[in-house]
Formats: structure tokens, C-alpha cells, sequence
């Protein structure tokens, strides 16, 4: 049995460490991660995992501890391979390591990141199941739960010790068409609509600028736009429709709600409805 795991050196990196307080994460902690993944992954028969180069420091973290705990023999690791795809430190290194994870025909695909690095993710997957660990900064689709458990439970279906009818869930997405289908995306989450002229730094946090907002699912204990959604009318990940928010700024809106957009964040937004969407 094959994993692959895509490990992002870089989530929880963006501005929102400046204008919010939002953590950050060491690239040794994200080793370590990977390195209790995989003894789950190996206590359950998986015998290979294919991870997602990279020049952040992951790797070197991950050969030196391996090549130790070979030494101690505590632990039976999957042997460990890494994709032959680019590394050029954006979103592409994501997009390449996961069709070549699915073109290697691996079982499955665990996720190190926040929103961004799982929707990459998902943008490629196809059929294959993926699992989500967060390390990013919002975190509203990868839910929290300890890595070790994560290994554990992708273990244990891809190695069909659980069936994957029982085990695996599809979830919604939304799908972004540009000019009649001349470009298109996909969001896990949500999708914004803001008054913001530039891209800088991708990250969104001046609720001023923000007009539409359209969410898969609403959590009013998430952090992050979509929070908006879940403090208005919350949505759970398995309900087969999500909900379309009109806004405004709150210097003006009649209806005005506080939302944790970033860690440590609180800002108001205004509200003019919302409404449910589905396919």
C-alpha cells in the first residue's frame, strides 16, 4: 500500500502573523508530523509513503531523524520517496506532487496545511481520498485532531482493515467560472467578493471591502470568512447546500456582527441577507 503526503514548508507563514496573531510553525515541528504519520501509517501494513519535495527544511529534518530511529529499530517506517516533480517554493510544487501522486497510484494523500494547501490538493486529486492535518492559519477544512490519530485512520483504510464506505465522505466545493467558462477554480471553503484593488499578499482582512461571500459550510467556531456564514446561519460539512451572504460595509449596513477573521482578529462586518445555494 502507497501514501502520499503533501507537507507545505510555507502555510501559516502569510501577513496575518503581522496584523493578527496568528502562529506560525517550525519546520521541525512539521517533520516531526510527518514522522508520527508515517509510524501510524507502518503500524498498519503501509508499506511506501510519496511525499511532495521541497526546500524548506522538512526533508533533511525527516532523513536524519529516520535514518536514527533505524538505528534504535523502535519503529517499522514505510520507506520513504519523493516525488520527481519541481520545486520552485508556490502553489505549482502542490499542484505537481499531487498528480504525481495519482499518477503513481497511491492510496490515499494526507495534507500538512491550512485551506490553501488542501483546496491545491484537491484541485488534483480526482478519486483519490485525501486527510487533513492543520498546520496553516485558519484551518476551517482540515479539522484539529492529532496527527498520530490521522495516520492511524488512513492506515487503516487503505489497507482495507476498515471499509472505505464507512471510513471516507465526500465533501462540497464551489466552483468559480470566469467570463462564460473561458477560466475557472474551485474553493473548499468559501469564495469572497471584495472591493480590494490588489493581490498582495492573498490574504483578506479589511471587512470594509468585502460585498459577497459564498461558503460550502458554515462554522461558527472556525476562524476565518467563513465564520461570517457560521455566525449567521451554520452550515455542517454533510448538508446539501451552503449559503450565499450579501455585505456591506459596516460603516453603513443596518445589521452589524463581529467575526474572528484572522487568529486573535475581531472585526465587525456588515450584513445586508443571505440565502441558501446548491447545485
Amino acid at each position: 500500500m502507497k501514501v502520499g503526503i503533501v507537507a507545505n514548508p510555507v502555510s501559516a507563514r502569510d501577513i496575518r502573523r503581522v496584523i493578527a496573531n496568528a502562529a506560525s510553525m517550525p519546520i521541525a515541528d512539521r517533520a516531526n508530523i510527518v514522522l508520527r504519520v508515517m509510524a501510524s501509517l507502518g503500524s498498519c501494513g503501509v508499506s511506501t509513503v510519496l511525499m511532495m519535495p521541497e526546500n524548506g527544511g522538512i526533508k533533511r529534518h525527516l532523513i536524519r531523524s529516520l535514518k536514527h530511529e533505524k538505528k534504535l529499530g523502535h519503529v517499522d517506517f514505510p520507506s520513504l520517496h519523493y516525488t520527481d516533480t519541481p520545486v520552485n517554493g508556490s502553489v505549482e510544487d502542490t499542484f505537481a506532487a499531487t498528480q504525481a501522486m495519482v499518477q503513481e497510484g497511491v492510496d490515499a494523500i494526507i495534507v500538512l496545511g491550512g485551506d490553501g494547501t488542501h483546496r491545491a490538493v484537491a484541485k488534483y486529486c480526482e478519486q483519490v481520498s485525501i486527510a487533513g492535518i492543520s498546520t496553516g492559519t485558519n484551518n476551517a477544512f482540515p479539522e484539529q485532531r492529532e496527527s498520530t490519530i490521522t495516520g492511524l485512520a488512513v492506515g487503516l483504510v487503505v489497507t482495507r482493515k476498515i471499509p472505505p464506505e464507512i471510513a471516507v465522505s465526500q465533501n462540497k466545493m464551489l466552483k468559480v467560472v470566469k467570463n462564460e467558462g473561458e477560466k475557472s477554480d474551485i474553493a473548499i471553503v468559501d469564495v469572497t467578493v471584495t472591493t480590494e484593488k490588489f493581490l498582495g499578499t492573498r490574504a483578506l482582512w479589511r471587512s470594509e471591502n468585502f460585498r459577497e461571500l459564498f461558503v460550502t459550510y458554515a462554522d461558527p467556531e472556525v476562524i476565518g470568512l467563513s465564520a461570517i456564514a457560521g455566525i449567521l446561519r451554520p452550515v455542517s460539512r454533510y448538508e446539501n447546500f451552503g449559503l450565499h451572504v450579501t455585505l456591506h460595509s459596516p460603516n453603513i449596513a443596518q445589521k452589524v456582527i463581529k467575526v474572528p477573521i484572522a487568529p486573535g482578529l475581531i472585526k465587525p462586518v456588515g450584513v445586508k441577507n443571505f440565502e441558501k445555494i446548491s447545485s
